[in-house]
């Protein structure tokens, strides 16, 4: 199987680390997500990876928190999945590594887009962990960021979902997938399955986004392939 892209960012929630579970990880969903990932890299495709926190904590659960503490907070949650999902692909008999936004000594590197790049081209995965390293952003806009720093051929989003509705379609039966949408239509109409500010630094870097579900068969390995299922911003 041929690659579309020659390197990618990847990005996964934590709750899909959690499979049916509601919190911390389920060992089959973490194995498989990291397998698809090895899978990949034998393809010959350069792959990074976001992940979320919400398998944890989320910000915006600190109600009473302070913001900026409540933020930090998920920034550690997913430096957690991010060890979990490079121990997973080194399982699988892949290279990979942890980077943080964060220094914390003897967990993962400080990220540096350098080293970063070294490690793509050496055939190693890269986790990103800490999101952007500052309060008041979400991993949306770390996954973003990361695609474009390395740069990513596109940044793969990877869903509980098969693709981006124009409203939830767990709540809403009549809800309606979008197969294609522009940077500026996804922002007029108001979308919420990735960050405004996301798709706007996308735009403006030209970074093609694919949302799809994560559950389904191979769905990392034939997004990578280019299949074009799901939702595809560009």
């Amino acid at each position: 199987m041929k690659t579309a892209y020659k390197r990618i960012l990847l990005k996964i929630s934590g709750e899909a680390l959690s499979g049916d579970k509601t919190h911390g990880f389920d060992a089959a969903a973490l194995k498989g997500v990291a397998k698809q990932i090895a899978d990949v890299m034998k393809l010959g495709a350069q792959v990074g990876v976001v992940v979320g926190g919400g398998n944890f904590w989320r910000g915006r659960q600190g109600d009473e928190m302070d913001r900026t503490t409540a933020d930090y907070m998920g920034m550690l949650a997913t430096v957690i999945n991010a060890l979990a999902v490079v121990d997973a692909i080194e399982r699988e008999g892949a290279e990979a590594r942890v980077m943080t936004s964060l220094q914390i000594s003897g967990v993962g590197e400080p990220f540096n887009y350098k080293v970063a790049d070294r490690y793509l081209k050496e055939g190693k995965a890269v986790v990103f962990g800490g999101g952007t390293g500052n309060p008041y952003f979400s991993t949306d806009t770390g996954a973003s960021l990361r695609a474009v720093e390395i740069g990513a051929d596109a940044l793969l989003l990877a869903k509980n979902i098969d693709g981006i509705y124009d409203s939830d379609p767990k709540i809403n039966p009549d809800a309606k997938k979008f197969d294609k949408l522009t940077y500026d239509e996804y922002v007029e109409k108001g979308l919420k399955a990735m960050d405004t500010s996301a798709v706007v630094m996308c735009k403006e870097n030209g970074l093609k986004i694919h949302a799809f579900g994560l559950k389904g068969e191979n769905s990392v390995v034939n997004a990578v392939a280019g299949a074009e299922y799901g939702t595809v911003i560009y």
